[in-house]
């Protein structure tokens, strides 16, 4: 079965990555799903959660405002001005 390669970043810190089923965010223009083989993607990222579905069928939120979203060969990269995982305090680091 296919996936996605995700990396979540901030502008000051690394945030998540890990191989995933699907990718949903807010864009500027709206909602966006990403599954494997969809085509190349290039959006402004919006304020608000991105949902990434792991490969193991976990969930994983983070909480993006502002950056830019990429979608290239089944690699999602997502470069936020900030981002949280649910449940981890602003500022602390993820790994």
């Amino acid at each position: 079965m296919a996936e996605l390669e995700v990396e979540i970043v901030a502008e000051d810190r690394f945030v998540w990555s890990g191989p995933a089923q699907s990718v949903s965010a807010r864009t500027i223009d709206g909602e966006i799903g990403i599954l494997p083989g969809h085509t190349p993607l290039l959006a402004v990222l919006g304020d608000g959660d991105v949902v990434v579905t792991t490969a193991d069928g976990q969930t994983v939120t983070a909480r993006a405002e502002g950056g830019f979203f990429s979608v290239n060969h089944d690699r999602v990269e997502i470069v936020a001005g900030s981002a949280t995982l649910d449940g981890e305090a602003r500022g602390d680091s993820a790994a």
